[in-house]
């Protein structure tokens, strides 16, 4: 039995031996390999986007924080130490009846306190430092 093969831009279709669908064979590894061709092409052309786009972001990273990360980093770490002693503030010291409205921060303030709240704002900032690291390492592996 002889097989004959019809092409198309994107869909091969083989006539005879395989799977019958409608007096028509669909030849799936065709498809798939078409498929996974027009994801490595859509992939490609993503990365050469970037790659075009990637010294403008650096540039517009470096004027917004010309310091290293260590230094952004120790930001984040006084800013979570200002965002405790601001809340220790409006709700402890102040004497109105304020409530905090951020879930995490709730929650860590009925459980235990401001020694929890504490502990929950050193966590945060830990986690998006660690995450920041992951992100950079990552980048630095694939080549971004």
């Amino acid at each position: 039995m002889t097989s004959n093969v019809l092409y198309s831009k994107s869909i091969r279709i083989r006539i005879g031996g395989g799977r019958q669908r409608g007096g028509v064979v669909l030849d799936e590894g065709a498809i798939m390999s078409t498929a996974l061709r027009l994801v490595k092409e859509r992939v490609k052309k993503a990365v050469e986007r970037d790659r075009r786009a990637e010294g403008h972001v650096e540039a517009v990273s470096r004027r917004l924080w010309p310091w290293n990360e260590r230094r952004l980093i120790a930001l984040v770490g006084i800013m979570a130490l200002l965002d405790y002693a601001t809340t220790c503030a409006a709700l402890e010291w102040s004497g109105k009846g304020y409530a905090e409205g951020g879930l995490l921060a709730g929650w860590a303030l009925r459980i235990g306190g401001f020694g929890w709240l504490f502990l929950v704002d050193m966590g945060a900032v830990f986690a998006l430092a660690l995450l920041a690291v992951i992100v950079r390492a990552l980048c630095l592996k694939f080549g971004y």
